[in-house]
């Protein structure tokens, strides 16, 4: 299963629609990876004891990892929560997202400005570098769940869900 990216048609319709051009422009893994994007495909299902993600996990220095449930039943102020992960931003370091379950966005901009959609779906994991401009949002499912997997202790909001599952790391 190959990752799905795109150029974004900007407009003011719900973020949380694919926003294809017209005709739609896909964009490759080499360009991703051109912008240090970087993607591995993984059994969402082993998660727990998958030895490719422990591997990964282990050269790129995460030594911590937990789930974050993001639906409106686990999440406080989930509308806002949904802003602010939209709202485009950089971060100093890179941050690592590997999806369980559901589906959602990740925006990032190009070196041209322009902003790239990454559809992310179960067992997809990216890297995005430090120094990225980017944004989340989820689609139009409109429930996912994200895991972590960073290199600073962060707190836990997972528990039982009937939210979708996935993982994420996280210096938002």
């Amino acid at each position: 299963m190959a990752l799905e990216a795109w150029f974004m048609q900007e407009n003011d319709d719900d973020q949380r629609f694919p926003h294809h051009k017209n005709p739609p422009e896909y964009v490759s893994l080499e360009h991703l990876a051109n912008l240090g994007v970087l993607y591995w495909h993984l059994d969402p299902e082993k998660y727990e004891n998958d030895p490719e993600l422990e591997k990964i996990r282990q050269a790129r220095g995460y030594s911590y990892m937990d789930l974050l449930d993001l639906c409106p039943e686990k999440v406080e102020n989930y509308e806002q929560k949904l802003k602010n992960f939209y709202t485009e931003h950089i971060h100093a370091d890179e941050e690592i997202r590997y999806c369980l379950a559901g589906s959602g966005y990740f925006d990032v901009r190009d070196k041209d400005d322009r902003w790239i959609r990454i559809l992310i779906k179960a067992g997809d994991l990216i890297v995005l570098p430090a120094g990225i401009y980017h944004r989340f949002t989820l689609d139009t499912i409109d429930e996912t769940v994200r895991g972590r997997a960073s290199m600073d202790p962060i707190q836990s909001t997972a528990g039982g869900s009937s939210c979708k599952k996935g993982v994420h790391q996280d210096h938002d």
